[in-house]
């Protein structure tokens, strides 16, 4: 374990303590070094908060690269978990997720396991010290960070077909959609912004936008709007100044935030946080950049963010701002690595760990021309206290079963499973891919392999309490007797008499 602030002798924050006659607080944190470029930017982020007086004790742990290599497919061990658990602060580098199968990625497993339900990435225009077309953008996403697509939950049904279930949870959305809206107040923002795509997946997104909705009318001081994530993305592409925070799912999330960080000025400058109840996690944005590991060339402001993000939400609010008002008069004066050089702008290019000691330099001083940074404190509550809500009556009315019979014709496909009928449950409709091709079918539609067969119960049998699973399972017999080969079922269930599930499309 190392420590920072006791260990510099000249250390600000340490001797105005001692002169008080008080000890400062302190706080563990786990470090990770990564891979690639993150050793290099860790160092000279540690430096800058050792020489700002940061009053933390260092426990640093191994992951990624090293670790996937001996055996581990999460890229962590037992003791890293172990380090996480207790100090419940994570300082994380970059680190290398091997290609291919067998493998998971780390960030996920840390955010899920650890129940970091919220991931925050302010976007801000530091015009015209860093090149943007959007000089006044400032804002800020909050992602999701547990489920969507990102569930990871992923099956191949068979030779042509592969799926990837997209999981939305209503404690996700509310946990989410609250934190945004606190975040805005706690901050002196303006407007909320939801991002979904609840025109085609009516019930995923369509529960993000619902709870967005249901929640935002607890927050009548501040603006309300959604967008369809589509054109949304493209106005945020084109007019960012427009948007301040902006809440979305997990993947549309991290796709717009590394799109804001671009086009704010580089995605190197930008860093995150992860916040969970227990614990949190930050980081940089960006990858570990293997190809530039080792020269000395790559920006460790990223990190940085990440870091002055963490001292926040420790509470050491004036170490942070002492910070982050260096590193702002250091890129005023022009003072740049190459992944933000510019001519004529630029006055010394220079390396990570010149970048580093320029920063060191300037700390105790303010930019003369962006807006400096006061002390603030986080006061964004990371619990969430979940609503009780009455559980809806759910009543079985029907299976959509999906078939593996390669170069068949949905006709023929119907005309063998009607006969298949097990009590009340009838063969209604066959789709492909979402797309019905029977009943009235088009020719022209293209089909795959798997089709989705859907048995229903009559309307009038559902409204006296639906059925049990006895007629499902005597449906799954007869099909594999018949020699066809079924991959996933999907029961069908009403809630409070409201279908839980979509229509195909073309009926």
């Amino acid at each position: 374990m190392s420590s920072l602030a006791s260990s510099l002798p000249h250390s600000p924050l340490s001797s105005s303590a001692s002169a008080v006659g008080a000890a400062p607080v302190r706080t563990h944190v786990t470090v990770a070094h990564g891979d690639g470029i993150g050793p290099e930017i860790m160092a000279a982020t540690l430096q800058i908060l050792q020489e700002a007086g940061a009053r933390l004790d260092l426990e640093t742990i191994e992951i990624g690269e090293k670790v996937y290599a001996r055996g581990h497919s999460a890229g962590i061990e037992a003791s890293a978990w172990d380090s996480l658990r207790r100090t419940g602060v994570f300082l994380k580098a970059p680190i290398t997720t091997p290609q291919g199968g067998g493998v998971k990625s780390l960030n996920v497993t840390v955010r899920k396991a650890l129940g970091l339900y919220a991931n925050v990435r302010p976007s801000v225009a530091y015009a015209p010290f860093v090149a943007t077309r959007h000089p006044l953008m400032n804002l800020v996403i909050v992602r999701e960070n547990e489920e969507d697509l990102y569930a990871g939950i992923e099956h191949r049904q068979s030779a042509d077909v592969y799926q990837c279930l997209k999981l939305i949870t209503r404690p996700g959305c509310e946990r989410i959609v609250r934190y945004a809206f606190e975040y805005a107040r706690a901050n002196g923002r303006k407007r909320v912004t939801c991002f979904t795509k609840d025109n085609i997946m009516k019930f995923t997104d369509g529960l993000f936008h619902r709870v967005f909705d249901e929640i935002g009318a607890e927050y009548p001081e501040l603006e309300k709007e959604h967008w369809i994530v589509d054109i949304g993305a493209a106005k945020l592409a084109d007019t960012p100044e427009a948007f301040d925070v902006v809440v979305m799912p997990n993947l549309y999330g991290d796709i717009l935030s590394d799109v804001a960080a671009q086009i704010a000025g580089s995605v190197g400058l930008a860093g995150s946080s992860n916040i969970g109840e227990r614990c949190a996690m930050f980081e940089a944005i960006h990858g570990s950049a293997p190809r530039r590991a080792g020269q000395n060339v790559a920006n460790p402001s990223g990190l940085l963010r990440g870091a002055i993000m963490m001292l926040e939400h420790l509470g050491q609010a004036e170490v942070a701002a002492r910070v982050h008002n260096a590193w702002l008069r250091t890129l005023e004066e022009g003072v740049h690595t190459y992944d933000i050089y510019r001519e004529g702008v630029t006055r010394t290019k220079v390396g990570t760990r010149e970048f580093a000691l320029a920063v060191v330099q300037r700390l105790g001083q303010q930019p003369q021309h962006l807006p400096p940074v006061f002390p603030v404190r986080s006061t964004v509550p990371s619990v969430c206290t979940l609503k009780q809500r009455p559980a809806p009556a759910k009543v079985l009315v029907g299976v959509d079963v999906f078939i593996d019979e390669p170069g068949i014709s949905p006709n023929e496909l119907a005309r063998r499973l009607q006969p298949l009928r097990s009590g009340p449950l009838d063969l209604e409709m066959i789709s492909n891919r979402g797309m019905r091709v029977w009943p009235d079918g088009l020719a022209e539609t293209s089909c795959v392999d798997v089709f989705r067969c859907r048995f229903r119960i009559p309307e009038l049998l559902a409204d006296t309490g639906g059925i049990s699973h006895d007629p499902v399972t005597r449906l799954l017999h007869s099909i594999s007797a018949e020699g066809f080969d079924w991959a996933k079922t999907e029961l069908l269930y009403t809630f409070d008499g409201q279908p839980g599930f979509t229509r195909s499309q073309g009926g």
